[in-house]
C-alpha cells in the first residue's frame, strides 16, 4: 500500500513538472504577481535527488540535496538576489502570498547551509548558545529575515497547518524538499500531496503500531496549528488509509542535514 501511495505521488510531481515551464512563463493575471521561479526550478532538477531508504545511510527515504555543488554554483547566489529584490507588496491574494514564503523559507535554509558548508547539521551554522533559526538567513523586499520570523510570524499566522509538511529545515527529519516551486495556481495539491508523502513515511511521518501510532515530533511541536490533540488525530487520518486510535509518543528527530 505504501509503495503504490509513494509511486502515485511521484507520477504526480513528475506530471506537474512538466507542465512546470508553461506555468512559470504564464502571463495570465491570475499569475502575474508571482515571482519568476525559473532560476530556483533549475537548481532543484540539478541539485536534488531522491534516495530511497536502503540508499540511505541513516535509513530514511527523502530527498537528497547536493550542498557541495551549491556551494560554487552562482546562480544561487543570483536567486537570492532575486528573492531580495521581488516587490512583496505585489503578491495578490493568500496563495500567492503562501507560495511566496514556503519557497522563501526553502531557500533560505538552503542558503544558511551553503553558507556555512560543510557542516553536520544546521544548528551547527551558530555557535551552540546562539539559535540558527534566530540568524539572519538573508533578505526578502531588501530588509533582512530570519528563518524564526519566516515560520512564527508570516506563514504561522496564516492558519494554514500543512505548511508543516513543506517548509524544510535542511535535516532529515523534516518533510521532503519538494522537486519543484510551490504555486499558487497549484498550491493546494502540493500541499495535500507533501501530507501524504510526510505522513506515509514511517522513518520521519508516521509510525503505526496496531492501533497506536508514533508520530514525528513536528505534530508535538505545532499541535495548536492542527487543532490541539483531537486535530492530529483528525489530520493523520484524513491523509492515511487507516484511523488514529491512540498515539504512543513522538518519534526521534534527526537534525542530520539533508544532503551532502
Amino acid at each position: 500500500m505504501l509503495e503504490r501511495l509513494m509511486n502515485h505521488l511521484m507520477k504526480q510531481q513528475w506530471a506537474r513538472l512538466v507542465a512546470l515551464p508553461v506555468l512559470l512563463g504564464c502571463s495570465s493575471l491570475s499569475l502575474a504577481a508571482e515571482p519568476d521561479w525559473t532560476l530556483y526550478q533549475q537548481l532543484l532538477g540539478q541539485h536534488l535527488s531522491q534516495r530511497s531508504a536502503s540508499e540511505s545511510t541513516q535509513g530514511i527515504a527523502l530527498t537528497w540535496l547536493d550542498y557541495s555543488a551549491l556551494k560554487s554554483d552562482p546562480r544561487f547566489d543570483q536567486l537570492l538576489q532575486q528573492l531580495a529584490n521581488f516587490p512583496v507588496a505585489s503578491l495578490e491574494g493568500r496563495d500567492q502570498q503562501l507560495a511566496f514564503y514556503i519557497n522563501s523559507y526553502n531557500i533560505l535554509a538552503i542558503s544558511l547551509v551553503r553558507q556555512h558548508w560543510p557542516l553536520k547539521s544546521i544548528k551547527d551554522a551558530t555557535p551552540w548558545y546562539q539559535s540558527v533559526w534566530k540568524l539572519e538567513a538573508g533578505q526578502l523586499d531588501n530588509t533582512a529575515i530570519s528563518l524564526d520570523k519566516l515560520e512564527h510570524q508570516i506563514l504561522r499566522s496564516m492558519s494554514e497547518p500543512r505548511i508543516h509538511f513543506a517548509i524544510v529545515c535542511a535535516s532529515l527529519s523534516c518533510p521532503d524538499l519538494l522537486a519543484e516551486p510551490y504555486l499558487a495556481q497549484t498550491l493546494d495539491q502540493q500541499l495535500d500531496d507533501q501530507a501524504q508523502r510526510f505522513i506515509a513515511n514511517p522513518a520521519k511521518g508516521v509510525r503505526w503500531e496496531k492501533g497506536s501510532v508514533q508520530l514525528s515530533k513536528i505534530f508535538d511541536w505545532f499541535e495548536d496549528d492542527f487543532g490541539g490533540e483531537d486535530g492530529v488525530a483528525e489530520w493523520v487520518s484524513r491523509y492515511s488509509d487507516k484511523t488514529v486510535q491512540s498515539v504512543a509518543g513522538f518519534l526521534d528527530y534527526n537534525w542530520s542535514v539533508n544532503g551532502s
